[in-house]
């Protein structure tokens, strides 16, 4: 039997310009002029969309960039009058246009997609935390590598340099709250205080034991911010109460801990719980810490089995889009492609939502990039793949990627 043709319905707009178009009219011009960012020749907004189409087309270089859009220049100019750059214009705009605009233009997409589609933004309950009603986040960074000899900005070693991208993830929406784009160099405690600021009254973090500092903790629970995380290996404290724990549960013990007097910026109780955990087919004993008293000890287990979630998210970036090979060594340059990166991860987060696609978030980034200058209508493609009118779901396979037996 021959394979069914795929035939989707013709468009009068390409693809490129479908994804663009979903970028309100003129914030990017009104961002430039917020940002002070010179108009003229290489426009603020041809330069945006020559980013994107380096992210949706995978491009490895400056002259792979402009190449590319100088050969589909009509196709181009019908995205609001955007033209292609030279090597040197878009070299020169993404060394010395402020990344701010580009940081801005990621908060003001996100937040008119917000408008558009509510439930996009409010996102649903998912794994074990289904049970959980208050906003949940999770909090980690993610090392970008760079190349030593050609970003000094960023060295953190003697012989390698990165960036690094902390982030606070909605576990309902899986879309960032807060992104911090920085060097390598600080440890992650340093953008604890920074990433959480936003967190209010009943709210749920969730975090790596990289992002503990106890005057910080401290603060979240005087907020009425609930905290999990892992505990670190040296600490010193004393069981102040232990909880009975069930016969041949994978709890091991249940205690509320007090620190050492040496830490007097701590909180003044923590719950500590111990738990055996099977990681690649053998059980591990990991401790966990909270500030909530009240939860059940395997409330708390499942909880940070959700920071996995986190991990997914760094892993669908990086296995697709562009930021691995950068199109400019100063630490600007190297913002704005992240900023565009987490751009148009949104943007095709929101295309799936639309879509109700139920393939991987791969499959979707590669059906786009293959179509990329095609005028096909996006949603009707979409369709062709037998994706739409099913549940929406990520198959990025997050459930495997948990600890199993967990």
């Amino acid at each position: 039997m021959k394979n069914k043709l795929i035939n989707p319905t013709r468009s009068q707009f390409n693809i490129l310009q479908q994804v663009c178009k979903l970028i309100p009219g003129q914030l990017v011009p009104k961002l430039a002029r917020e940002c002070k960012v010179d108009s003229r020749g290489f426009s603020p907004w041809s330069h945006v969309v020559a980013l994107m189409h380096a992210q949706l087309s995978h491009s490895i270089g400056l002259n792979d960039v402009c190449d590319s859009l100088q050969l589909h220049a009509p196709g181009l100019a019908s995205i609001r009058g955007a033209t292609p750059p030279s090597r040197n214009g878009l070299s020169n705009a993404n060394r010395e246009r402020p990344c701010e605009l580009a940081e801005k233009l990621f908060w003001s997409v996100r937040a008119s997609l917000g408008q558009r589609s509510p439930g996009f933004i409010k996102g649903k309950s998912r794994g074990p935390a289904f049970r959980f009603k208050a906003p949940i986040s999770i909090m980690d960074s993610s090392v970008i590598e760079l190349v030593a000899n050609a970003l000094d900005w960023a060295k953190h070693r003697r012989r390698k340099a990165a960036a690094k991208t902390h982030m606070r993830l909605s576990l309902q929406s899986l879309l960032p709250q807060c992104v911090i784009i920085d060097t390598a160099r600080e440890h992650d405690n340093k953008r604890a205080r920074e990433l959480c600021a936003g967190l209010s009254e009943g709210e749920i973090i969730i975090f790596d034991k990289a992002y503990i500092d106890y005057s910080h903790l401290k603060d979240m629970g005087e907020r009425g911010v609930s905290w999990v995380t892992r505990a670190k290996e040296n600490m010193a404290c004393d069981v102040y109460e232990a909880f009975p724990v069930a016969k041949g549960s994978r709890i091991i013990s249940d205690e509320v801990i007090q620190l050492k007097d040496d830490q007097k910026d701590a909180p003044e109780f923590m719950r500590r719980v111990v738990a055996l955990v099977e990681v690649d087919g053998k059980e591990r004993e990991m401790t966990f810490l909270t500030n909530n008293l009240d939860w059940s000890a395997q409330s708390v287990v499942d909880l940070y089995r959700c920071r996995w979630e986190i991990e997914v998210f760094f892993k669908q970036l990086k296995q697709t889009l562009q930021v691995a090979d950068f199109l400019g060594n100063n630490a600007n340059a190297v913002r704005w492609q992240i900023w565009i990166a987490l751009l148009v991860y949104v943007l095709l987060r929101y295309l799936s939502y639309l879509s109700k696609w139920s393939h991987s978030f791969t499959r979707l980034f590669t059906v786009l990039r293959a179509a990329l200058w095609q005028k096909f209508d996006l949603m009707d493609l979409f369709k062709c793949y037998g994706t739409a009118g099913g549940s929406f779901r990520n198959l990025a396979l997050p459930g495997q990627a948990y600890f199993a037996g967990f």
